[in-house]
Formats: C-alpha cells, sequence, structure tokens
C-alpha cells in the first residue's frame, strides 16, 4: 500500500486546523442529540489493566475538556478482541501500536488521525523493543547468541514485543522457527516475559522498550542484547526504530468528530510523562517489515508447500506437465538455433574487438602525427635555437686555434673554453632530448605527476623551440600535493597545441607586446589549467565549431588539433573548453583533469 509522506500528511492537516479552528471561533457547537453517548477509545493492553488506564488518562481527561460535553471512555482488549471490536462496530477510534495499526488500515479500513510523540524524542521514530536475558548469562551478549535458546515473548502477533525482533534475526540469518530451541508465548501483559526469564523458563525475552527501565533495578537481574547506540531514545534498545503508536478513526466514525479529536489530540500539551500527540507518521518502515516478513497484510508472499500446490492445482500440473512435454522438442530446436547464432555473434564479437584495435591503432597514430605537425611548425625558429650553442661551440673552437697560433695559448684560455663548449653542448642536446621525448612514438602510460612541474616543463620545452618566445607568466595556486594522474606526453601534447594556437592568434603584434597566461587552479576536485593569450580571438560562430574535426582558421592547418586535444582530455575522464575573456583581448582555453593527492 502507498503511504503519504509525513510532510505531506502534515501541511493537509495544518491547512484543515487553520480552517477548523476558524469555524470554531465563530461559534460554539451547539449539543446534538445523543451527544452524550460515550465516544469508545479501543486500546490495546499490552501491559496491565491499571498501567493502560493510568498510562492514556492524560490524553482522555484532554478530549473530555476539549470536546466537552463529549464524554470518551477507554474500552482495553488484546489484538485479537481489538480487531473484533473494530469489525463490529463497538468503538468508535482505535489506539494501538503501529503493526496492528497497518493490519486494520489494510483490512478494516482504519485511518490515523495523529502519533503519539515523546518530548525528549526530536523525531516520530521512537519504537522499539529490547531483548533481556539475565545478568548471570555472560553467554548471552549478542543477537547472534540466540541461535539455539528458548525465547519468550508475549504474543506473537505483537509488533514490539515479537515481530521487530523477528525481522533482526531474519537479517542475522537466524529463523526463530528453525534456528532457536523453542519459543514460549507467556501471554499479556508484557511484564510476565520478564518473570519468565527470571525463572529460568527462557533463556532470553522480548519486551517493548522503555519497559525494562520501570522495572527497579533492572541492570541487577538483566542484560540488554545487542544494545544499540542511538540517540533518538533515552531507553536500551536491541533493534532499529519504528513510528510509535497511532489513534486511528475507522470506517464508521463521524468525519466530523474524527476531524475535532484531531485538531484537539494536536492541541494537546505533553502530559506528565512528556507524552505528547503530532501529525500522523510515515508508517512505510512497518510495510516493509511486514514484507520482509511476509506477515500481515503480505501474508500472501508466503510460498505454499508442494503438497498443498498439488492439491489445489492438481489440473493446470497435469497441463503443466504436458506442455512440458511438448515444450522438450521446441527446447532442442531452441538449442540449435541458439548454438548457432552464438557463434555467430562470437564471430561478430571477435571482428568488432579487431575494428576496436585497429582505431586504437590509428588513434595512436593521428595523436604522434599531431605532435609531428607542432614541431614542424616551430622547426624554423628550432634550428635557430640550435644554432646559437653551435655557434658558440665554433667561436670558442676557432679561438682555440688561433691563440695556439699565436703562442698565446694558456691553460687558463683553455679551460675557460673548455667550459663553455661542455656548456654549449650540454643546452643543445638538452633541447634536443626534449624534443626527442615529446615525438617519439610509444604507447599510453599513465602515471602520477605534479601538476606544476608538468605544466613547467611544457612551457621550457615551448620556449626553447622559439627565438623569441613570448612572455609566458605562470601563476600557480595549487598545493604542493596536488598530482594528475595522466599520460604525460599527452598532456604536455595538449599544452603544446594550446600555447601554439596562443601564439599564431598574436602574429600581428609587436614581439614586446606578445605575452602569454597561463593559471593553476583547484575546483571541485578538478586542477584547472588556463592558457590566455591576448591575440585578436574568435567570433561565435567560429568559437562553436572550435572543437569539430576539419575546422581551422590558418590557411595552412588541418583543423584536427583541437579535436584531438578535446578527445585526449575525455579519455583522461577531463575536459577542454573555450571562451573569449572577459577583461580584454584574447582567448582562454581550459584544460580539467581529476586531482589526486601525491
Amino acid at each position: 500500500m502507498r503511504m503519504f509522506p509525513a510532510w505531506l500528511s502534515g501541511l493537509l492537516l495544518s491547512l484543515f486546523l487553520v480552517a477548523e479552528c476558524g469555524q470554531a471561533g465563530a461559534a460554539a457547537p451547539s449539543p446534538e442529540p445523543g451527544i452524550q453517548t460515550p465516544i469508545r477509545i479501543g486500546v490495546l493492553a499490552y501491559r496491565s489493566a491499571h498501567f493502560t488506564q493510568a498510562a492514556w488518562q492524560p490524553t482522555l481527561a484532554h478530549l473530555n475538556r476539549a470536546l466537552a460535553p463529549r464524554v470518551f471512555e477507554l474500552v482495553q482488549a488484546d489484538h485479537a478482541l481489538l480487531q473484533q471490536a473494530v469489525r463490529e462496530r463497538t468503538i468508535d477510534f482505535v489506539l494501538t501500536n503501529p503493526g496492528h495499526y497497518v493490519e486494520l488500515e489494510t483490512s478494516l479500513g482504519a485511518s490515523r488521525i495523529a502519533t503519539l510523540q515523546h518530548e525528549y524524542s526530536p523525531t516520530d521514530q521512537t519504537l522499539g523493543a529490547a531483548v533481556v536475558a539475565r545478568s548471570d548469562r555472560t553467554d548471552l551478549k549478542q543477537l547472534t547468541d540466540l541461535r539455539g535458546q528458548r525465547l519468550a515473548a508475549a504474543t506473537p502477533e505483537g509488533f514490539g514485543g515479537y515481530q521487530i525482533v523477528w525481522r533482526e534475526l531474519k537479517a542475522l540469518g537466524i529463523d526463530p522457527g528453525k534456528h532457536l530451541a523453542g519459543r514460549l508465548y507467556t501471554g499479556l501483559p508484557m511484564e510476565n516475559v520478564l518473570q519468565a526469564v527470571l525463572d529460568g523458563k527462557a533463556d532470553a525475552g522480548i519486551v517493548r522498550a522503555c519497559i525494562l527501565e520501570s522495572t527497579p533495578d533492572w541492570q541487577t537481574h538483566f542484560r540488554v542484547l545487542s544494545p544499540q547506540a542511538d540517540g533518538r531514545l533515552a531507553c536500551a534498545v536491541s533493534t532499529r526504530l519504528y513510528p510509535d503508536w497511532p489513534i486511528a478513526s475507522l470506517r464508521h466514525t463521524d468525519p466530523a468528530l474524527s476531524r475535532a479529536v484531531a485538531i484537539a489530540l494536536l492541541q494537546m500539551p505533553p502530559d506528565g510523562q512528556g507524552l505528547s500527540w503530532t501529525v500522523p507518521a510515515d508508517y512505510q518502515s512497518v510495510h516493509e517489515l511486514f514484507r520482509e516478513l511476509q506477515i500481515g497484510p503480505y501474508a500472501y508472499l508466503r510460498e505454499p508447500s508442494l503438497r498443498a500446490l498439488a492439491r489445489e492445482y492438481w489440473p493446470f500440473l497435469a497441463m503443466a506437465l504436458l506442455l512440458l512435454l511438448c515444450g522438450i522438442l521446441y527446447t532442442v530446436r531452441v538449442e540449435y538455433l541458439v548454438h548457432k547464432r552464438t557463434a555467430a555473434l562470437q564471430a561478430a564479437l571477435t571482428e568488432g574487438n579487431v575494428i576496436r584495435e585497429r582505431l586504437r591503432v590509428h588513434q595512436e597514430q593521428a595523436q604522434h602525427l599531431s605532435r609531428l605537425s607542432i614541431l614542424g611548425e616551430l622547426s624554423a625558429t628550432l634550428a635557430h635555437e640550435l644554432n646559437q650553442p653551435l655557434a658558440g661551440i665554433t667561436n670558442y673552437g676557432q679561438s682555440l686555434l688561433r691563440r695556439m697560433e699565436r703562442g698565446t695559448l694558456t691553460d687558463d684560455a683553455v679551460r675557460q673554453a673548455s667550459t663553455e663548449i661542455i656548456a654549449q653542448a650540454e643546452t643543445a642536446a638538452g633541447i634536443l632530448q626534449r624534443i626527442r621525448h615529446f615525438t617519439r612514438k610509444r604507447p599510453p602510460k599513465r602515471e602520477m605527476r605534479q601538476a606544476r612541474t608538468l605544466v613547467e616543463d611544457t612551457i621550457a620545452l615551448f620556449r626553447s623551440m622559439l627565438s623569441i618566445p613570448p612572455d609566458i607568466m605562470l601563476d600557480n595556486r595549487l598545493p604542493d600535493s596536488t598530482c594528475i594522474h595522466v599520460d604525460a606526453l599527452q598532456i604536455q601534447q595538449i599544452l603544446l597545441n594550446l600555447l601554439k594556437n596562443g601564439l599564431d592568434a598574436m602574429h600581428q603584434l609587436p614581439e614586446q607586446e606578445k605575452r602569454m597566461h597561463v593559471g593553476l587552479t583547484l575546483d571541485n576536485g578538478l586542477v584547472l589549467i588556463t592558457v590566455r593569450d591576448y591575440g585578436h580571438g574568435l567570433d561565435g560562430l567560429t568559437l562553436k565549431q572550435l572543437f569539430e574535426p576539419f575546422r581551422t582558421t590558418k590557411e595552412d592547418g588541418l583543423g584536427l588539433g583541437l579535436s584531438i586535444c578535446e578527445g585526449i582530455a575525455e579519455v583522461h575522464e577531463g575536459g577542454l573548453d573555450a571562451r573569449l575573456a572577459g577583461d580584454g583581448p584574447g582567448m582562454i582555453f581550459t584544460l580539467a583533469l581529476p586531482a589526486h593527492e601525491c
């Protein structure tokens, strides 16, 4: 059954309260014929008659005061008698536990109008159960220890006294009907269970939460099994908590009377025990319990025995047997077709794997060609950059020869020239090493790299390829412990492509005005690497098509660089986007990659 959420029930009832209170303030109701007839509230007496009368007396007295001259009285009964009274319409309202209410709601149309609330609890989840054993039973500490023991309960239909513990035992793989040495039902009141445990008639017993605390010196005589650390209830419990008792109207209850009782209960202040009433709670958790245990409204879910099935449905079983015999031939045919089609599917999957492998290889080749393309575009300036250390080596070598011919060669001159030749050679070797590492073809390999170091190396490589590099400012705002799990070569490929595009966008600017900004920030678990140039920018249409293959703004470009870069970013579970700078000319490209701790 679908339940209304508690907040929705509260909203509807609050709207009704406003309307009802307005009517009540306009005029007091006049007595009607027969209004002195007692309004009977049936209550489940799970403890002694004296306790039950005392527990509900504040509620009864409040109703008699608030709805005078109407007269309310309590009718105490057990589960069976209470259900009979509802069926025979000898009571007008029913006050019972959540499990019994759900059964009455499903079978006899009971409808809750308010739920009991404890002043010390901030929620309506206050009903639980405690499983207790004698304090000298050191072998019983957890619910799992009940396997093979005798368990006492008041009645099998008791919600707080048996069913919610049954659910906990089932979750632990314990079936009370199979894995216990026996079950003892003591009957009401529930204090009988505690006495049975003390007398040794049972190894453990189930009582509703907070009953144990009303027993003097209970900690001297009893131990609670699997005590739950739940701050919502100030009593020891062994189970999860459920909504507290509801008061419900019945199908034959006058709707106007139900509304008046609901309003009066919601206006009732906490009594001496801190009890009051609130809007009807959501009893979906009770339905879930019944559904798991296949009891109450969900008893139909239980699997009947094979003998009962055979006795009740033998004509259908005979027909099923005939159909089974006919289906054997059909199954053989189907198996043959399945085998044939499975072979075809396997062949198709194998061919698909081959195609995917080809696509992977082609993608690696495209990325490699993209890196070579970047290097080719910068080859002229790269040759000039290499020519500087080579020219220095030549000059120092010729200087040594001239001094040798003049006879002025000294050890200091040889040492100085050799040192400079070595330094220039190492500079050239470093440039070639970085280029060789960038252009080599290899399978992708991810590793943890510090984001700042990777970006600095890429900027150094870019500068080494240019004779007059632009002014590149690096703004690092990342913690030193921030890393990215990437293929470093592929990320360098993206960054070099962005730096090269930014440099191309500023080709019309004077050399002293060419500048770029590279930023490193952390946002929502992502490392954001931004590359900003101060070039001419792009129009709106070009910006939308920027990452489409074969779309380019360069006369000699192929339009594949940014498309390949976007694919690399997506493979790394990141992204690449572009936007116009908002504070001046130029474009801002942002590469986002998942952040990790180094």
